[in-house]
């Protein structure tokens, strides 16, 4: 007999409907899987097996061919499972084939039955609403995560005998529903605030307009300045999340299999600090199925790498193109996959090896010749996809121990959005969102400057050693200063700002 089950797969960001086909003839027993499935495919023949067996049905003592169609692109995953094992019971004639229409089965069993959850459910279950499909069952781990899709019917199941005795009606499954909006609200709340730091006003204050302008950062002091600390309350600072952005950065996290347990959405930006030792792989995404690297999940969020020169220059100049363009490619032999990747790259550093070059109580051991190699280790291509330069100093006690309280990031926040609304003003219907992203056509358009303006740019250029290549950025980042205070043209001050956030443009040793 032979019976079709419709399930997913997940390539990259995008998912694409899989027909399971199940054919039961005579013959010799033998359970054969066609249609390029890898080894985690291959082996859920022993699994299905013995679920079915444990689960009190007979597994036919027939000749079982399996047929994961289209046959022509690799499956992978264990996500087959369930379909496989519905598609099997249909044709013993324990499930009705007419209860299989308009259905879509996504599982891993295991060997007693139960459904465990697979990885990139969100995705799936967006395509399948596409698609046209009514129902969709999933593991009651994903559920929660599935229903957050409005406009179909989501049902969690435990057991294979759950979905056999629904299929054949004889025990009720109520689809589930979610208050989507209550939910999201709840979620958005961060531990941390921009208020908890003491001193660095200068470092903060180049926080908030890297916030305001999507500007990528890099930091440059001393080790305990609070580097890390900033890092980690700039997404404090960034404007909330949307609710569509949300969904897309969940979908990030459930391809790569890293939603928690009852997590269902992500209402914040993300913040990810990978270690100086990740391979290029863990850092921009990869593998024989490509799965998306920290780069994607820090989309919409920050990205932060501290010890910057530690990190494997090969996974360093990796970053260059998902920084201007937005998203990761990624090539195999038999795929090629697609990945977000719009970013804000936070990077920290010390100013030499031993950390205290230029600190006002610690005495730097390094010699000028180590402290150039230092810094050589940062690629100029690289460098000057940073827009600003922040040097964070040691703070003294008396700032430490101050009983003054900072700004608050909700105070903070309102400037950010304030200058990230004129900007979405200004760039409607021209695909960016933000002062970083503009073009070159763009910053001839939108950050024209006066004659004051134009002298101190070239003093900048000619007089303290800037190169010419920091001219746009500087242009960018007095754009998103003039944005902050309101302001339509780029004032003298603005750009003057601006150029001192340019310190590795210029030789300090």
């Amino acid at each position: 007999m032979f019976i079709k089950v419709l399930s997913m797969s997940v390539i990259g960001m995008d998912s694409y409907p899989v027909f399971v086909e199940v054919d039961v003839s005579q013959g010799l027993p033998q359970f054969a899987t066609v249609g390029l499935p890898d080894a985690s495919v291959k082996e859920s023949r022993d699994r299905i097996k013995a679920a079915i067996k444990n689960s009190g049905y007979s597994f036919p003592r027939s000749h079982v061919t399996v047929n994961l169609a289209p046959a022509d692109i690799r499956k992978e995953g264990t996500g087959f499972d369930l379909p496989i094992a519905v598609g099997i019971l249909a044709a013993e004639e324990l499930i009705k084939e007419s209860a299989l229409q308009n259905g879509l089965f996504i599982g891993e069993l295991s060997l007693d039955g139960s459904i465990k959850g697979v990885r990139g459910i969100l995705s799936a279950v967006f395509k399948a609403r596409e698609s046209g499909i009514q129902s969709v069952f999933v593991p009651e781990e994903n559920a929660l995560e599935a229903a957050m899709v409005e406009g179909i019917n989501i049902y969690g199941v435990k057991t294979l005998p759950d979905v056999v005795e629904f299929l054949s009606g004889r025990h009720s499954i109520l689809p589930l529903r979610l208050d989507t909006t209550d939910l999201f609200r709840q979620n958005r709340h961060y531990d941390i605030d921009f208020s908890e730091i003491k001193g660095q006003k200068l470092a903060l204050r180049a926080l908030e307009i890297a916030a305001a302008g999507g500007h990528n950062v890099l930091m440059i002091g001393p080790p305990g300045s609070g580097k890390s600390m900033l890092a980690k309350r700039l997404p404090t600072i960034l404007p909330d999340l949307s609710f569509e952005e949300s969904i897309e950065v969940t979908k990030v996290f459930s391809v790569a299999g890293l939603l928690n347990s009852g997590e269902t959405l992500i209402a914040v930006r993300p913040f990810r600090s990978p270690h100086h030792t990740i391979s290029d792989v863990g850092l921009v995404g990869g593998g024989q199925m490509p799965h998306p690297g920290e780069i994607s999940l820090a989309h919409l969020g920050v990205l932060f790498l501290d010890e910057l020169p530690e990190f494997k220059r090969n996974a360093l100049e990796a970053l260059r193109q998902p920084l201007e363009e937005g998203t990761i490619t990624i090539t195999r032999s038999s795929v090629t996959a697609g990945f977000p990747a719009k970013f804000m790259l936070v990077a920290a550093m010390n100013p030499c090896p031993c950390g205290y070059f230029g600190d006002r109580v610690h005495r730097c051991r390094c010699s000028p010749q180590q402290i150039r190699q230092y810094q050589a280790k940062i690629s100029g291509p690289l460098l000057d996809r940073i827009d600003l330069h922040i040097e964070v100093p040691s703070v003294k006690y008396r700032a430490l121990t101050g009983k003054e309280e900072g700004e608050s990031s909700a105070e903070v926040r309102k400037r950010v959005v304030g200058a990230r609304h004129l900007q979405k003003k200004r760039f409607h219907h021209m695909g960016i969102v933000t002062n970083a992203r503009m073009s070159e056509k763009q910053i001839r358009s939108f950050c024209a400057i006066d004659e004051e303006s134009h002298q101190l740019m070239e003093m900048a250029i000619e007089k303290l050693g800037l190169s010419a290549r920091a001219m746009n950025r500087i242009l960018k980042v007095s754009r998103t200063i003039a944005d902050l205070e309101g302001r339509e043209k780029i004032e003298p001050s603005h750009v003057a700002e601006a150029i001192q956030y340019r310190s590795l443009d210029r030789s300090i040793v």
